[in-house]
């Protein structure tokens, strides 16, 4: 349905990512220098300080600790410093995280060693207190937010993947509520694809008694679980006749008495339009009415090569905007050749590449024309041809596509 509003939105995400303080791994054999370094960051709020003597456990350690920065000497027996910010920066754990080298002197080519292995900086030691903790802070606030987008992120694909699932789940159950295909005197085919996002669109049809077939196809706006229940709802009361003062057998009498049940205000402003209508086989009528909704589509002749298409179309305003709404019926007799066609306008509001849109007179025209040859019409060759004509091959379409074709 057009102007439809999407109603699955993602779970909240900042409740799942972390607060992480800033941690400080400090590496270097000298204990004077962990000692010096300890007291130049004692008193900082939100700093966690860690000291490693033995360059050996370093990696280890860190792996433990997960810190946000990493200070490390280049000079230390047994290990190189050098090799060490290599073992760093290949551990996946410590890979992304900020590395300080500190060194004793100052030269060029050390320097331009360590950033080409994938130091983050380069200090002296020991620098000055209020130097050292400017660019903790601001190494460790960098890698915390890289930290915070990447579990926002994990959270976002995992709210995405259970919103994928509870659509999935919504979408079976509606399809399990569908009628069975007839192959009696009235024969029925139909084509019903979720989108991605699961839209509204519902449909059926049974006898009402020995002489009268209800037929009908509605349309929630919006997308999601809540307007997939909000379908079922209606559908359900029209099947089950579970609408109070209602004569089915009058399409225009049931839209009033849905208008009346469904209102916006009663279902989270959530409307829906439909098509419904009563084939009487002794009359060899179809009275319809429509509720917003689009024509549906009737190709009828006295044989198939002279049947011509008609739009069963009744003005009416959408189910649940207005109370007291009333409905008009319309009414047409069957010729000895029918194709009932009742669709939603995921079937025809379809964009093109580089093409115009196509449109409901685009779809007319070409299931009159798949009616008319020796091949005839088939809902399956209809779907893959929109979702050819869209571009969509292996993927869904942007709205719910339900067509129902019925033989009368």
């Amino acid at each position: 349905m057009s102007e439809k509003t999407d109603q699955n939105q993602p779970e909240s995400v900042p409740d799942a990512v972390n607060k992480h303080p800033v941690t400080v791994l400090l590496i270097d054999d000298q204990a004077m220098v962990g000692e010096a370094v300890r007291r130049m960051l004692q008193g900082e709020e939100n700093i966690k300080y860690h000291f490693c003597s033995d360059p050996s456990k370093a990696l280890a350690l860190a792996n433990e600790l997960s810190p946000t920065v990493i200070l490390q000497d280049l000079v230390m027996p047994d290990v190189d410093g050098l090799t060490l910010v290599k073992f760093f920066r290949r551990n996946p754990q410590t890979k992304d995280v900020p590395l300080i080298v500190l060194s004793s002197k100052e030269e060029p080519k050390t320097k331009a060693e360590a950033f080409a292995l994938g130091a983050n900086d380069y200090l002296v030691k020991l620098p000055d207190r209020i130097e050292l903790i400017a660019r903790i802070r601001h190494h460790s606030g960098g890698y915390i937010n890289l930290l915070e987008r990447n579990e926002a992120f994990k959270a976002l694909q995992e709210s995405q993947r259970k919103l994928a699932a509870e659509l999935a789940e919504a979408a079976a159950y509606v399809t399990s509520l569908l009628p069975a295909r007839l192959d009696g005197d009235i024969k029925s085919d139909w084509k019903f694809v979720t989108s991605t996002s699961l839209g509204g669109d519902a449909f059926g049809y049974h006898w009402l008694d020995e002489d009268n077939f209800a037929m009908y196809l509605l349309d929630v706006c919006g997308h999601g679980v809540g307007a997939a229940l909000l379908s079922i709802s209606a559908m359900e009361a029209i099947r089950l006749r579970n609408l109070q003062h209602t004569d089915f057998k009058d399409p225009s009498n049931v839209l009033r008495r849905l208008n009346d049940q469904f209102q916006m205000a009663d279902h989270n402003e959530m409307y829906f339009t439909i098509w419904y209508a009563v084939y009487n086989r002794r009359k060899r009528t179809i009275l319809y009415s429509s509720g917003g909704h689009p024509p549906a589509l009737l190709i009828s002749g006295s044989s198939q090569a002279d049947a011509k298409v008609h739009e069963l179309f009744t003005k009416g305003f959408i189910i649940g905007g207005f109370p007291e709404r009333t409905f008009e019926n319309g009414e047409i007799a069957l010729g000895k050749y029918n194709r009932l066609f009742i669709l939603s306008d995921g079937v025809y509001e379809i964009s093109r590449p580089g093409l115009p849109d196509w449109q409901f007179e685009d779809f007319r025209d070409y299931i009159a024309a798949e009616c008319a040859s020796a091949q005839g019409f088939h809902v399956e060759k209809a779907y893959q041809h929109v979702l050819e004509i869209s571009g969509s091959k292996g993927r869904s379409l942007a709205d719910d596509f339900s067509l129902v074709e019925i033989e009368l």
